[in-house]
């Protein structure tokens, strides 16, 4: 028998899904109306604009003015001769008149050293320059008046120290020129008004006018791949935006984590379940991730400059050990400020870290070229220190006194305050019921 088959229905069509439409809410254009939604933007990004203005541009433009005490050392290492039948040294004559030369006031400090005295001091970061008297400069000077048609001129030896920065060794190079120019013509003066002078000819005259060739040398040299004595500076700051941008990064991903803090990577958003755990907890959390991932930056900050970039370093496990305490240090000052301070513990830590330590760091502008201002920054800035301490093992052998001491002690004194002054605050909010609000109940 010929099979029945039933008509087939037709499949029933489903509708297409609708794409969701964006809740209705208030409109841009409303809240933008609302001036108390740009008040406090509008105030702290002005104060900001403004002290950072104030602060970066008011040290750097007239350093020459602002010089206070610049140590540069004056060498007499001249033996003297005989001149006239009188015994003479001539070379304590030129360094006495530049240390007391007029007009000078407080800008300079000379200091009159020996010569292996002034090469320990620029060795160790304690000069930016050194002038230095060789042995025969008052024969030669004795000598321009002789039978010699080519007399020599006498010379004397100016020291650089690019391992302070290359602009203080410059300025202490241009001081240096100054004051040898000066004391030329002052000794110029004096020789043209003696006898024997009155019957040179005139090219002779003119060299007795001004007798005195300046030699410059670098009288502690650091390496090629050292940007001019910048490396220290940058290695410094990469450290300290290393600890800064870390303690946020953690302190966010650890609010997350625990509930208190949305997470939300371009259109998609999530929330973790609170977890109920005290400041003081949450505190200690963050602050051992900060000190734990430091010796992650630090190591890659080696390998960046040191292995990658061939940087100028020695003591390579000395300044391992310096950067990941140093990045600690950082690290648990931003998590204190933050845990004292709340939403505006970035703006205190980045004041405190970066916009007032980079101006009173002394590391693009020494010290000493710097208004009254920053020199008292400079006493307690944590880049101040921590830029002396890089310098003193990437420039000057790791030694105590050129700054490595100063450096571990405000290490030390940062991390105390830090761990104190944050668990401190924590511990107070604890006890008093100040306890994180739970964002599902706000």
């Amino acid at each position: 028998m010929p099979s029945h088959r039933e008509p087939s229905l037709p499949e029933p069509s489903l509708p297409e899904p609708r794409r969701p439409e964006p809740p209705a809410g208030v409109k841009a254009r409303r809240v933008l109306r609302n001036p108390r939604v740009w008040a406090v933007p509008a105030v702290l990004v002005g104060l900001l604009s403004l002290l950072m203005s104030l602060l970066y541009l008011g040290g750097i433009l007239d350093p020459r003015g602002d010089l206070h005490h610049l140590p540069i050392a004056l060498v007499n290492s001249d033996r003297g001769a005989e001149a006239g039948g009188q015994p003479q040294n001539l070379g304590e004559q030129l360094v006495t008149g530049i240390a007391t030369a007029p007009g000078q006031g407080d800008a300079v400090s000379w200091r009159r050293l020996d010569e292996a005295e002034a090469k320990r001091q620029l060795a160790s970061g304690k000069l930016y320059g050194a002038l230095q008297v060789p042995p025969e400069f008052t024969a030669t000077v004795v000598a321009l008046g002789g039978a010699s048609a080519t007399p020599a001129r006498p010379t004397v030896i100016q020291y650089t120290n690019p391992g302070v920065g290359s602009l203080g060794s410059s300025i202490a190079a241009q001081i240096g020129q100054q004051a040898v120019h000066q004391a030329s013509l002052s000794l110029g003066t004096r020789l043209t008004a003696l006898p024997q002078a009155q019957g040179l000819d005139d090219a002779a005259r003119l060299l007795i006018a001004d007798p005195i060739a300046l030699s410059t040398t670098v009288g502690h040299p650091i390496g090629n791949r050292s940007g001019l004595g910048l490396s220290a500076f940058y290695y410094t700051l990469l450290l300290v935006l290393a600890g800064f941008f870390g303690a946020n990064i953690i302190g966010n991903g650890v609010d997350v984590a625990l509930g208190y803090a949305d997470n939300e990577i371009g259109p998609w958003r999530a929330r973790h379940p609170v977890v109920p755990i005290s400041r003081t907890s949450t505190l200690a959390v963050k602050s051992v991730m900060s000190v734990g991932l430091s010796l992650l930056t630090s190591s890659l900050i080696m390998l960046a400059g040191v292995v990658i970039l061939d940087m100028d370093a020695a003591h390579l496990p000395l300044l391992w050990i310096f950067s990941v305490c140093a990045s600690s240090a950082v690290g648990l000052g931003v998590q204190a400020i933050n845990a004292a301070f709340g939403g505006l513990g970035l703006l205190v830590s980045m004041f405190v870290f970066i916009v007032l330590g980079l101006p009173s760091s002394g590391a693009t502008v020494p010290l000493d070229a710097l208004p009254a201002f920053y020199r008292f920054l400079a006493l307690f800035e944590p880049m101040r220190q921590l830029t002396d301490g890089v310098r003193a093992i990437l420039f000057f052998d790791a030694q105590a006194d050129a700054g490595l001491t100063r450096a571990w002690i405000w290490i030390g004194i940062g991390t105390v305050a830090a761990l104190l002054f944050g668990f401190a605050m924590t511990r107070y909010y604890d006890r008093k019921g100040l306890h994180r609000t739970v964002p599902e109940l706000a």
